[in-house]
């Protein structure tokens, strides 16, 4: 078998990222028919919440033209949730495999530490109507924009040059990020309390903070960011087996990573920008992803964790909003019930 034979089909050999006692990525009619199973389940799921999001509380009657009506205002909240899932999933699974580490998640690069720095900053230094300021499309795409050219260029200093190393990346990643939220959380003790309260509720990922007018922009990025990183599945298959295996299987390394981490960066802007920090959902659905899906490859892994990212979603502001009646932030029931589904599944099964 040749380097190009290989490159096409990484389940011929083994290496980090593909498990030795597997000579494919679904081998067997079971792996198949439990594959096939999950991702029948989960889109039930998608498709229960999604409709119970559009028609519980509704007040008229379904079918007639005033259901369609309400249900139509309640969209917007379900093409957000989808957005906000792909971006995601997509992102963590993505920046997981060039990382080589199954624990770490692009937040640690400072997306979220930013753009709470960006909020806390403009009700600092402007006050309420500072951050009131803040919630245009202008802003959205200024945001969007800084999130990724910070991010493109951390990247390029650090893995350019002969000692390129992404564990250094995901140091300075980490130490930007802390150092981002040192300097927002001493302009959020000078706040006064009305405007620390306005600024918190901008600071929980929340449905509420997107606005119809993103959409334009968002849907286009996302689509665009997800399909190329879905086209690279193959390649990222290949990535996965490490730095050395993929050079002798004739893909440079490096540029694969830069461009993964680059689509990664739009996604991960997009995503924090529309509906603000989304800490866990990401490490969270990659996680189930991997356990649900049992592949290494990304063709698999890639459906399991989107279709993952909006039944967490949908079913966490469902149950928020109709259970405990907190206006779409579904941040904290996503970090409370996601960690213990999280820690029974890797106790369960023994390994990550």
């Amino acid at each position: 078998m040749d380097s190009r034979d290989a490159a096409a089909d990484p389940g011929a050999i083994h290496g980090p990222g593909a498990p030795a006692r597997e000579s494919g990525p679904l081998p067997t009619p079971r792996s198949r028919r439990r594959y096939w199973i999950v991702v029948t389940a989960l889109s039930l799921l998608a498709v229960g919440f999604g409709f119970g999001i559009l028609a519980w509380d509704n007040p008229m009657p379904i079918g007639s033209t005033g259901f369609w009506r309400v249900a139509e205002l309640r969209t917007t909240t379900v093409v957000v949730m989808v957005v906000v899932a792909l971006c995601q999933a997509l992102a963590t699974v993505s920046f997981q495999t060039v990382a080589n580490n199954r624990i770490v998640t692009p937040s640690i690069m400072g997306f979220e530490a930013l753009y709470v720095a960006v909020q806390t900053s403009a009700i600092y230094f402007l006050g309420a109507a500072g951050l009131m300021a803040l919630t245009g499309l202008p802003q959205f795409i200024l945001q969007v924009a800084l999130m990724v050219g910070l991010s493109v260029a951390l990247y390029g200093w650090l893995l350019s040059g002969r000692y390129a190393n992404i564990q250094v990346m995901l140091l300075i990643g980490i130490v930007i990020g802390g150092g981002l939220g040192s300097i927002s959380t001493f302009m959020q003790r000078l706040l006064t309390p009305s405007d620390f309260d306005i600024l918190t509720a901008r600071l929980f990922g929340s449905m509420a903070n997107a606005e119809v007018s993103y959409l334009p922009v968002a849907i286009p990025l996302c689509v665009v960011a997800g399909v190329m990183l879905v086209l690279s599945a193959k390649r990222l298959n290949v990535v996965s087996l490490g730095k050395d295996i993929t050079h002798n299987l004739g893909l440079d390394h490096r540029r694969e990573v830069m461009r993964t981490l680059f689509f990664v960066s739009i996604l991960m802007a997009v995503s924090t920008a529309l509906v603000g920090p989304m800490t866990f959902l990401g490490f969270l659905v990659a996680t189930l992803a991997y356990q649900f899906a049992d592949s290494y490859d990304h063709r698999y892994i890639f459906p399991v964790s989107a279709l993952l990212g909006f039944v967490v979603l949908s079913g966490a502001y469902f149950i928020m909003k109709h259970v405990f009646y907190a206006q779409g932030v579904v941040s904290i029931i996503i970090e409370v019930i996601g960690g213990s589904v999280f820690l029974f599944v890797i106790l369960r099964k023994g390994r990550l």
